[in-house]
Parts: C-alpha cells; structure tokens; sequence
C-alpha cells in the first residue's frame, strides 16, 4: 500500500483556510491563493486547467503561446540560432548566445551547455542547419508551433526576456499547467493575466472536443494548497478582459 504524502504543519494550517467543497469566483480565488503565500521568497501563481480532450488523438492537442499583459514574473535564458543582421537583432534584443553552425558542431562533439538555456530559437532559414541536432535537443528542439521557428528571433526574445511570452501543452492527463505571475503582484494583474492565459485555451480548443471544454480550474502559488475556480465564470471573465 502507498504512503500517503506528508505534508508540513505550516501546509496543513494553510490547506484548513480553503473550503474544497466550494468553487470560487476567479477574483476571490486570486485573492486567496495571494493570502496563503506565506513563504520566504516570492511564490509563483500556476493555474491547472482540465480540458475536456483526449490528447491521444492529434487532432485534440492542445498547445500555443500566449503574451502575458504582466508577465509571468520569470527570467529565463535563451539561446538563439540565427546568422547576421538577425543574430545581431537577437543579442541587441537580450539573447544569452547566439550562434549558428559553430554551436551545432560545438552539439555535436558533446557540448551539453545548450541544457542550461530555458529556450531555443531559430530563424526558419536555419532549421536544415539545427535539424542535424534535432535528435540530441529532441523536446528542446524549436518549433513553428510553439513560436520558437520565427522570421523574427529577436521579437521571440525580446518577449521571452520581458517575460510576457507564455509557452502552453497539454499534457498526457489532459491538464495544461500555466504560470500567470507571482505572489507579488496585484489582484488586478493576475485577474488579468489568467483571463488572457484562458482565453487561449479558448481560441485553442480542438474542432473535435466535445462536451464541457473548461472541465476543471485550481489556482495555487508554489508551496500552497489548491483552490478550485469556477469554470462557469472563468471562462466568462476570459472572454470579457482576455
């Protein structure tokens, strides 16, 4: 028999302040879940949503990118494959490294620091270049459907290093998982940011979903408890501000 999953005194104290039989507006859950971030640093906020697919069939895969009014709140590092006044565009525009064959050779030979970056972005005129790669980057590989393939890298990276571009999939449970900011910022921002986070997965739904789309929606911070949103008026607030 499993062991069930011990949780700390100061978790249990924060979990007995939700009342999981409810489902809260999205504005009184944001406010809740900015209310149990009691840690030292600042939390995170995710959202949770459970969509009504079977991500089994292709053509129910859920995934995109959405821009962020406010950001996620995280840094990340990028790594950018583009030659000349693109690759010059990228570094102006905050690209961490920025190379073409030489990196894909350095790849190659066993350089493994392309782990170290959180995204790779490609000019399309580059794709014959890093596809000699494509197996060892493999899910780190840039993708047209992710945004990451682009006529304008340093576009990509300039949101990417403002912190606006959010990358979304569904993953195998049906669940796709979005951070919409940090404990830090305003209710309003983080209403605003989950109405736009919702609303690509509105205008992202599959023409093969049937049923009820938005099944499911928890909002937590990074060492906090769940707690559910109703579907009902979350997807009425995405629609309204998103």
């Amino acid at each position: 028999m499993a062991k069930s999953a011990k949780h700390s005194q100061r978790y249990k104290a924060l979990t007995s302040k939700v009342d999981k039989s409810k489902v809260y507006e999205p504005e009184d859950a944001i406010k809740t879940v900015k209310e149990l971030a009691t840690a030292k640093f600042d939390e995170a906020v995710d959202v949770a949503v459970n969509l009504g697919v079977d991500p089994r069939k292709s053509d129910q895969m859920v995934r995109g990118v959405v821009n962020l009014p406010h950001g996620t709140g995280k840094k990340q590092r990028v790594l950018v494959f583009a030659k000349g006044s693109m690759a010059e565009a990228a570094e102006q525009a905050g690209a961490d490294m920025v190379g073409a064959e030489d990196i894909v050779e350095q790849i190659q030979k066993g350089w493994k620091g392309w782990k170290n970056f959180d995204l790779i972005v490609a000019g399309q005129d580059m794709m014959p270049v890093i596809s000699k790669v494509g197996g060892t980057l493999k899910a780190s590989m840039p993708n047209p459907k992710s945004g990451t393939v682009t006529q304008d890298p340093a576009k990509v990276v300039s949101e990417i290093k403002q912190a606006s571009r959010l990358e979304y999939r569904v993953d195998k449970a049906g669940i796709v998982h979005m951070p919409i900011g940090r404990a830090s910022f305003s209710e309003d921002q983080l209403t605003e940011n989950l109405a736009y986070a919702l609303n690509a997965l509105l205008k992202a739904k599959p023409a093969g979903a049937k049923g009820r789309y938005l099944k499911k929606i928890t909002l937590s911070t990074t060492m906090g408890p769940g707690v559910h949103v109703d579907p009902v008026l979350a997807q009425k607030l995405a629609e309204q501000r998103g």
